[in-house]
């Protein structure tokens, strides 16, 4: 079916990515898919090689073979050099969500930034899971010593469960219990449905209707190919 809102390069993409989420670089090459709609300078191959640019400039810090130290780096390489951050001067900026954006200008939302670390990591073996905490979208990474939970968002900032759930009531301004179900890695269909019911929100906020249709759209695509495992945050 052809669509009635979203760019026909960036639905097939879109589709054609999403048919096999299970395959490395799926999910980047679905969120690409999605800033096509609205950017007219995006290359898929050029991500690519974004992500894997940053990957090699941590495999040249490595002096260790422990996984500690590559997640150290990793951190080093995002945050300390490249400078990668939450854009908390214009945090509803569509252009927060698209990633071939957020590479160039390293700003973005939680979940746009939690897709570059897991993008980066998983080029260097690390084991990146999204956490689809309401409110504020989290990675988990494990190193020897065990899982950890860091927020990209805020310069790679490693928190206990406790910090994650205050977190999350500061970003809802309300109350959360505190229970392990809030901190459950995600699939990559539930990740990006989060990432699409975004941008929905914001170009209807924006009183933008036909983007926020073809970013629905692109949702119902993805609910028809790869239904949701569970519910989202």
């Amino acid at each position: 079916m052809a669509p009635r809102y979203c760019r026909p390069v960036a639905y097939e993409l879109f589709e054609e990515h999403v048919g096999r989420l299970d395959e490395p670089m799926a999910l980047v090459g679905a969120a690409t898919a999605v800033a096509m709609h609205a950017l007219d300078d995006v290359h898929p191959g050029a991500v690519e090689e974004r992500i894997e640019a940053l990957a090699v400039s941590v495999r040249r810090e490595l002096r260790s073979s422990s996984r500690r130290a590559l997640v150290a780096h990793l951190h080093q390489v995002l945050y300390d050099r490249e400078g990668f951050r939450g854009n908390r001067l214009d945090y509803y900026d569509p252009a927060n969500s698209y990633l071939p954006r957020v590479l160039s200008t390293r700003r973005g939302i939680p979940i746009s930034l939690a897709l570059v670390y897991k993008a980066v990591g998983d080029r260097l073996g690390l084991r990146v899971e999204g956490i689809g905490a309401p409110g504020h979208f989290l990675v988990r990474v494990a190193d020897e010593s065990g899982p950890m939970l860091v927020d990209p968002f805020h310069e790679g900032r490693v928190l206990s469960a406790e910090d994650a759930y205050r977190l999350m009531e500061a970003s809802l301004g309300a109350s959360v219990p505190r229970a392990a179900q809030l901190l459950r890695p995600v699939a990559p269909e539930e990740w990006l449905a989060r990432l699409l019911r975004n941008l929905e929100a914001i170009h209807a906020k924006r009183a933008q209707p036909r983007e926020a249709a073809a970013m629905q759209e692109l949702r119902y695509l993805l609910e028809r190919q790869r239904p949701p495992a569970g519910p989202t945050a």
